[in-house]
């Protein structure tokens, strides 16, 4: 009888503009090893999958060795499942079709999935945080880029070509704000990071009264939160104006959908009640009715970094298991 060898851990990697964060987990979702470096020290594609990849070898190796891998999983925007590709980024240094799932296979000789980020963030709420035991919701994720993915019937769907969800990407106003995706009017140029900026800037202009953002050395959605939480008027009109745009689309979305509710994750959505109060009024206001106070916007309680790794070694499980080491 041949014997089979169970490998009970996975790693999963999640790339984000700024930093890449891998770690080691097991089958029971316990983080055994994490490490991080700079994304934005890497702008060639193939020196960082070399970092990546030696990096990767070097913790395996100092925990328990390579045989006990399974596969790796690997969080990124703009990525898609059905090609393996991270494709046309708006906010990561590398540009046009990046095959990274099989340049990673090529380096490591391990199964790799590759899925877009939203999409890992919502795989990780669903395991681990406040979407466990809903069949139906969408994760948004605030950030620089602004994404989603929503689960039906307790599955995330991916689309055609795996790029369901751009929520960042629809428009909300007719020949708006300029998008760094090339169109105008996008969600994520109000509601993304560089949007927030800019409607503060707005602000300013409107109004010339005394406000501490005035004061600022860099504008920034945490240090617009910041003067919010000190009671500065102008920066909690910034985010009155942003919440107000999120809504709309969380209304066109929900009309769509019909989800349990949303829950939002990233660094914005540290903004609280700044964010969710106007956000919420707005999708009220604009929801198709039979919906109104049925749908719930929720703020993520995990770690974004925890919860996106761990989403990560969830995709790495799903995975056919492959090694060149068998």
């Amino acid at each position: 009888m041949e014997e089979f060898n169970i490998k009970t851990r996975v790693v999963g990697v999640d790339i984000s503009n700024e930093r890449t964060t891998y770690a080691i987990v097991d089958i029971r979702g316990n983080i055994l090893a994490e490490n991080s470096f700079s994304t934005e020290d890497y702008p060639d594609i193939n020196q960082f999958v070399t970092v990546l990849s030696e990096r990767i070898v070097m913790q395996v190796e100092e925990n328990g060795g390579y045989e006990t891998i399974r596969s790796i999983g690997v969080s990124s925007p703009s990525a898609s499942p059905v090609s393996g590709c991270i494709e046309n980024a708006a906010n990561l240094p590398w540009k046009g079709m990046i095959p990274l799932a099989a340049m990673l296979r090529d380096r490591l000789g391990l199964a790799v999935g590759l899925s877009n980020d939203a999409h890992i963030s919502a795989l990780g709420e669903y395991t681990f945080g406040n979407a466990h035991g809903m069949s139906n919701f969408v994760l948004v994720s605030l950030g620089v880029g602004v994404g989603s993915c929503f689960f039906s019937s307790g599955r995330d769907h991916q689309g055609h070509l795996g790029f369901a969800g751009e929520f960042g990407h629809t428009c909300i106003v007719d020949h708006g704000r300029k998008c760094a995706c090339g169109h105008e009017g996008c969600l994520e140029s109000y509601v993304g990071a560089a949007g927030i900026v800019n409607t503060a800037q707005e602000v300013l202009a409107e109004n010339s009264g005394p406000s501490m953002l005035r004061e600022l050395e860099k504008l920034s959605p945490r240090t617009i939160c910041d003067c919010c939480n000190k009671g500065d008027e102008m920066a909690i009109e910034v985010f009155r104006r942003t919440g107000y745009m999120l809504g709309i689309g969380l209304a066109n979305y929900a009309s769509l959908i019909d989800p349990e509710a949303f829950i939002l994750t990233g660094g914005i959505s540290k903004a609280g009640r700044w964010l969710t109060d106007p956000a919420y009024e707005s999708m009220e206001e604009h929801v198709f009715g039979n919906l109104r106070g049925k749908v719930k916007l929720l703020t993520s309680k995990l770690d974004d970094r925890e919860r996106d790794v761990l989403g990560a070694s969830a995709l790495a499980w799903s995975v056919p298991e492959y090694s060149l080491f068998k």
